[in-house]
């Protein structure tokens, strides 16, 4: 396959045979996707284009921020190819999409568009909205949409296209497009990682196994089942090439990495505690910040199920409530008022929710945010009590506020597992305590330097600062020199230690140990300032050096490996230094290896 770098690798030109087209659209800064990822790769947008007679069909248009270079796009291949006429084939609908299609058909009269159900659902609620905040509103006639109500082929002369549904609760409109000549699957966001890749395919199956996994456990825990069933509904076909929405294609080992997801979701629901989290999106911001939260739960290992209200019938939703160890309730405010598919969940968790269980309310708004103040006047007084004070976010939340949802969410599932764990106890009484376990007590003896970790990323407002208590550190190599420390799932910080971060460990005194000790052993409230009122220093990388440490070093993580309840993250030293050559290293000494 052929590529050519247009406009300063703002966007790329792949050939995939004689009438199909990839334009790859790179956005390198990374600055308008889902702002719970913190790997800083940038990422692309995967437009894929197929000429057939006069006909242009467009599967994934991409987001209004490209809508100029898009439109250049079209005008080219409708002079080249002497075409007349636009087929738009969509799952991935955002308001951003609805815009580039809008746009798309004010100049292209002739449009139309094929989508899911749910998809039509979504695309005609927000053909016609206007986005708070936006003085623009471009009016134009809706184009005639062709429904895929199920699994469907298009028959052209060289081509054959399967376009199968695949609604999930954040995507409910999903539509994956597989091409049978070519043995092309167009995932959409099954498959996805945000790199901004200038190469068509990954060289290698090791090369985003990574990335791929961080996707999969930002976005699609949550629905893992739903994902689950997709993946093993696209192994029975016979693919050789995948093409995701975002990043690289994926041309090796396929049928192992779609094992990898079936096997990633099948884990993820081994007699865990779940939660349920149900919420409408008009903007996609009240869905961010429910992806957050699910990020933050899972941490802890507590099973979340996503439940999209508006696509969803009530007696699934209520089967699910009634399953639940808790549940999460978020709303827009459309009007001054909440959705009506959140009004009547409001009225299945109030019917069917245990008040005994946790819950926690959240939503986004544009001028009011009333719907959010129905959800708690209306849970309160049906006798629940919140875990957590409402989350009120105007427009779209920023990073350190995606970071602090993230802590609420990690709080939250701490509270489902400590439940979970006082009713074990009390049907498990003949186990034998982990004290008294002579393994256990023998891998206490293993010993580590007392130090805090602490961590700074971005810059600006999108600055995010964290820290922690560590003692499981260990130096891995002489050259270059490395170390390695353990980091446990659901610690704050862990998700600002990523392949490419950088971080400071300060080795802490034996001999001053007091202070260090009293601050960072204690639990951070979430957004918590880990370092306010501590005169701190910076190391030439720019991370935190905190009063009181005998020594520090500047590291940059290079790799993660994932072992049971922690990461164990190998990082090569940048810099370092003694800062009390008299001193020697606090040692943390522990009877037992069940815990810290």
């Amino acid at each position: 396959m052929t590529n050519k770098v247009l406009d300063e690798l703002k966007i790329l030109d792949f050939n995939l045979g004689p009438n199909l087209n990839c334009i790859r659209f790179l956005d390198i800064k990374k600055e308008k996707f889902e702002l719970e990822f913190n790997l800083e790769k940038g990422s692309s947008f995967n437009t894929f284009l197929f000429t057939e007679k006069d006909l242009l069909t467009i599967i994934h248009p991409p987001e209004n921020i490209f809508i100029d270079k898009f439109i250049q796009k079209i005008k080219y291949y409708f002079k080249e190819f002497n075409l007349k006429r636009i087929n738009i084939i969509t799952g991935h609908i955002s308001p951003r999409i609805v815009e580039t299609i809008k746009n798309t058909a004010n100049i292209f009269t002739d449009l139309t568009i094929t989508c899911s159900v749910p998809g039509e659902k979504l695309i005609c609620e927000l053909w016609h909205q206007k986005k708070p905040g936006t003085n623009n509103h471009l009016k134009v006639k809706l184009p005639q949409i062709n429904l895929i109500k199920k699994e469907m082929k298009l028959n052209f002369k060289n081509n054959i296209f399967h376009l199968i549904p695949s609604p999930t609760a954040r995507w409910p409109g999903g539509l994956i497009v597989y091409e049978e000549t070519s043995g092309i699957l167009f995932s959409e966001k099954l498959f996805s990682c945000h790199l901004a890749s200038n190469e068509w395919s990954e060289s290698n199956r090791l090369s985003t196994e990574y990335d791929r996994k961080h996707f999969y456990n930002c976005l699609m825990t949550p629905m893992s089942s739903q994902i689950t069933s997709l993946a093993e509904k696209i192994s029975e076909f016979d693919v050789k090439i995948i093409a995701p929405l975002h990043g690289p294609a994926i041309e090796y080992s396929l049928k192992s990495f779609i094992n990898d997801y079936i096997r990633w979701g099948e884990s993820l629901s081994i007699n865990k505690p779940k939660i349920v989290l149900i919420y409408a999106s008009a903007y996609g911001n009240t869905a961010s910040i429910g992806d957050a939260l699910a990020k933050g739960v899972t941490s802890t290992s507590v099973e979340v199920e996503s439940i999209n209200c508006e696509f969803t019938s009530n007696e699934e939703l209520v089967k699910s409530i009634q399953k639940a160890d808790g549940y999460l309730l978020g709303t827009p405010t459309l009007g001054g008022h909440a959705p009506t598919p959140i009004v009547s969940a409001l009225g299945s968790i109030l019917s069917e929710g245990d008040r005994e269980k946790p819950i926690g309310i959240f939503g986004s708004f544009g001028w009011s945010g009333e719907a959010i103040d129905l959800l708690e006047s209306k849970l309160k007084d049906g006798g629940f009590t919140f875990s957590f004070k409402p989350i009120r976010i105007k427009f779209s939340p920023n990073k350190p506020k995606i970071k602090e949802i993230e802590e609420i969410g990690t709080h939250f599932g701490r509270k489902i597992l400590k439940k979970s764990r006082q009713k074990t106890r009390k049907t498990d009484t003949g186990m034998i305590s982990s004290k008294t376990n002579p393994t256990l007590q023998a891998l206490g003896r293993v010993v580590g330097s007392l130090c805090v970790l602490t961590a700074s990323k971005g810059k600006g407002e999108n600055n995010i600062k964290s820290a922690m208590l560590a003692s499981w550190v260990s130096q891995a190599s002489f050259s270059p020199p490395g170390l390695s420390i353990s980091v446990a799932k659901d610690r704050a910080v862990e998700s600002i230690l990523q392949k490419g971060d950088s971080f400071a460990l300060n080795i802490l005194s034996s001999n001053n140990l007091k202070d260090p000790l009293k601050r960072f052993s204690k639990p951070f409230a979430p957004g918590e300032d880990r370092f306010s009122g501590l005169d701190t220093e910076e190391t030439p990388n720019g991370q935190i050096i905190i009063p009181d440490a005998l020594a520090w070093l500047d590291a940059s993580v290079k790799e993660r490996m994932e072992c049971g309840d922690h990461w164990v993250i190998y990082a090569e030293v940048n810099y370092g230094n003694v800062l009390n050559q008299d001193d020697i290293t606090a040692v943390h000494h522990r009877k037992s290896g069940s815990n810290y």
